[in-house]
């Protein structure tokens, strides 16, 4: 038999969280972040489970919009980095593929290519990673208009990305947003997207025309300290496996490597065929929950490549076979996250290819 570790992914929760985040979107259309793989989940699957209701994807790379054209999908695909060669500039004229352009060298790629897809410039509202200063767009624009006033490819709009709109305190976001408005100003004419998913759960936050929700879709909580359910949205993923043995531990006894947590009193232990092989983090120490047949238990020790060990008190009844859940509907992965130092995005990216994705939740027929 294979072994027990699965990672159960939930379309139909998926479109719930997609459709979410349209209504919270209001007036803007909502293209659906698949980068990561669909951040974790199988972008393909992702991808055609969205399809019926997704007018534009979002990637980080060409890999990311090949992946999409292969599963047959025809929906316009947002280049989030932009192009990495001038040769990809051939690439997103063929596919109908949109690069956000965010330098120089990669506007030279444009005016290099013989025919110039439609494309975005980003601009950098505070962000500092890409994009351009508010001071550089006059140039940038004037090169813009060269190439679409000689009929060659079509500028769409401007994005840019918050850096700390998961905070609702901080005030970082209505700066940016106003540096972006007045950035672009001179511009009316031009689609405006600036929509992180935590931006669909700030009060009276503008939007625009086009919102990027990302980790939203598959569950998890953009905002700092809340959990998925919290917001209205269901886990897609469920990281699952099995016990694989149960025994007693004396007062004394300790357990996994390092000897990092003794047994104070008797205590019924348990073996989970789950590990940082896995990629459920090493770095969860003890404490950190799962669940058994419903009930919740916790880690104990150290996360082992390919097993963890958990207190069994929560769950006396428990028995070689149970299934125990990692993450999912009953342990919020943005509570595990938590417990480990991290955040859901890098849990659910970080499952890792030897755990089978099984899917529910029928995918629609999308006519491409």
């Amino acid at each position: 038999m294979p072994r027990p570790t699965v990672a159960r992914v939930d379309l139909d929760a998926l479109r719930h969280n997609y459709r979410e985040a349209s209504r919270l979107a209001g007036h803007a259309r909502a293209m659906a972040v698949v980068k990561a793989d669909g951040y974790g989940h199988g972008i393909a699957a992702v991808a055609k489970a969205l399809a019926g209701e997704v007018e534009r994807f979002a990637v980080a790379c060409l890999e990311e919009a090949l992946a999409i054209r292969e599963a047959g999908l025809g929906q316009t695909v947002v280049l989030l980095q932009g192009v990495h060669a001038v040769e990809d500039v051939a690439t997103c004229v063929r596919l109908g593929l949109e690069p956000v352009i965010h330098c120089e060298r990669q506007l030279d790629w444009l005016a290099a290519g013989n025919e110039v897809p439609a494309f975005w410039i980003k601009v950098n509202s505070g962000m500092n990673r890409l994009g351009f200063r508010a001071a550089e767009l006059p140039a940038v624009m004037a090169s813009v208009r060269a190439l679409t006033d000689a009929g060659r490819g079509a500028f769409l709009g401007f994005v840019t990305h918050f850096a700390a709109a998961d905070d609702p305190d901080r005030k970082t976001t209505e700066s940016q947003t106003r540096y972006f408005q007045d950035a672009v100003a001179p511009w009316p004419e031009a689609l405006l997207s600036v929509g992180n998913s935590a931006a669909h759960f700030r009060v009276d936050q503008p939007l625009f025309d086009w919102s990027r929700p990302g980790i939203m879709l598959y569950g998890a909580s953009p905002m700092a300290e809340r959990c998925g359910a919290e917001l209205g949205l269901k886990p897609v993923m469920t990281l699952e496996s099995e016990l694989t043995a149960v025994r007693w531990l004396n007062p004394g006894d300790t357990v996994g490597y390092g000897e990092t947590w003794r047994a104070e009193q008797p205590t019924r232990m348990g073996i989970v065929a789950v590990g940082y092989g896995d990629g459920y983090p090493r770095h969860a120490g003890t404490g950190t929950p799962a669940a058994i047949n419903g009930q919740r238990v916790r880690l104990i020790g150290r996360v082992s490549m390919d097993m963890l060990a958990v207190d069994l008190t929560g769950a006396p009844n428990a028995s070689p076979g149970d299934r125990v859940e990692l993450w999912g509907a009953e342990v919020p992965v943005d509570e595990v996250a938590r417990h480990a130092g991290t955040i859901g995005y890098e849990l659910l990216t970080g499952v890792t290819a030897r755990v089978p994705r099984i899917y529910s939740g029928a995918e629609p027929d999308t006519g491409h």
